[in-house]
């Protein structure tokens, strides 16, 4: 490891004062950690470089030596770039980094167990057309963990309480060899947490929660869609330790409707208009979400599946302020199947007279892409 420049191994200039230094030795120390990187073998041997560059370069005195070259930092006669045998660390000055290494070793390493926060929890709600569009507020079971009221978290039984664990001796941590360096885990007896129950507790089995249904209270709000995913701080699993309760996550599953198709905020209708309003005009009503009709005027000669918007008759915006969604009407031509003796004599005299090959267009351009 001497043949490597130990200031590139730090990532600091080699003016660095010490502050910077040891700040850039925790930022390295906790991205390189063994138990952070299980997976990578290489973590180990790079966290290695990062320990020996740091034990050299916060020592005022070795670092300077290491300035001068290796003559003055090996000894003399010690060839360029050899190594000067075992360095004797000396981490005692090192116990505050690794006590913010309780994100890897699972709140271990301080000789206290640590709170936790709890898990969030995700229910699911059904809830009609019509509660989704204008809004309602609901009552779920939410299953969560919720802290065991016999031994009020402890896991221990009644009468008895849970004592310092003795394979670390309720430090929560222990020290593994791995030859040139000690490394500190987690207690596998405690877990990290520094103490154990002999009696576990009947009611929650030394774990210090239980499974049980919360009826929670969540208001869902207008214009509610499907999928749709509301927080509720608090009123998931409770902490570990003390630690605070997790969120719950209510999603929405909304009931179709027959006639609307929702797109966003917008909904989406179809209509059937006669032959004869479509030809001249008219003026009809459409159906909207929340109940009742909107006026809609259609133009002469509106072709069939003519789309026509209705500004703010749509949902409204369940997630930001603002004009609610638009109501969209889609007409349909509907053509009569049977007709009576004077409607057919009406429409072979307009047909006599509009003499029209609507499909004349069509088969032009047919003809002109076969050349």
């Amino acid at each position: 490891m001497e043949t490597k420049d130990l200031y590139k191994v730090l990532g600091v200039d080699k003016g660095a004062s010490q502050d910077e230094i040891r700040h850039a030795y925790r930022r390295l120390a906790r991205k390189y950690h063994p138990d952070a990187n299980r997976e990578d073998p290489k973590a180990e041997e790079r966290f290695k470089e990062v320990q020996h560059a740091y034990e050299i370069l916060s020592n005022p005195q070795k670092r300077r030596e290491y300035d001068e070259g290796p003559r003055a930092f090996f000894g003399a006669g010690a060839p360029p770039g050899a190594g000067g045998g075992r360095v004797d660390a000396n981490f005692s000055d090192l116990s505050d980094l690794f006590g913010n290494f309780g994100d890897i070793f699972g709140g271990a390493g301080r000789g206290q167990p640590q709170s936790a926060r709890g898990e969030d929890v995700t229910v699911s709600v059904n809830l009609k057309f019509k509660d989704a569009l204008e809004g309602v507020t609901t009552r779920i079971a939410a299953p969560v963990e919720r802290v065991c009221e016999r031994c009020s978290g402890t896991g221990a039984a009644q009468g008895t309480a849970r004592r310092m664990c003795p394979e670390c001796s309720g430090r929560g941590i222990r020290s593994r060899d791995q030859g040139f360096f000690a490394f500190s885990e987690p207690c596998r007896r405690c877990g990290g947490e520094g103490t154990i129950v002999e009696v576990p507790c009947a009611g929650c089995a030394g774990n210090g929660r239980l499974r049980k249904n919360r009826q929670v209270t969540v208001k869902i709000p207008a214009g509610a869609k499907d999928g749709m995913k509301i927080r509720v701080p608090g009123r998931g699993s409770a902490g570990r330790k003390g630690g605070p309760a997790g969120d719950l996550y209510v999603v929405t599953q909304v009931a179709e409707h027959p006639l609307f198709e929702r797109s966003g905020d917008d909904f989406l209708v179809d209509v059937p208009v006669s032959f004869v309003e479509a030809a001249l005009g008219a003026e009809i009503e459409a159906p909207r979400p929340g109940g009742g009709t909107v006026k809609l005027r259609l133009p002469a000669g509106t072709q069939d599946g003519k789309r026509f918007k209705v500004r703010g008759a749509g949902a409204p915006r369940a997630r930001r302020n603002g004009e609610p969604g638009d109501l969209v009407v889609r007409v349909g031509v509907v053509v009569p199947k049977k007709l009576t003796r004077r409607e057919r004599e009406i429409l072979e005299a307009l047909a006599e007279e509009r003499n029209e090959d609507v499909r004349e267009g069509l088969l032009r351009a047919a003809g002109e892409a076969e050349v």
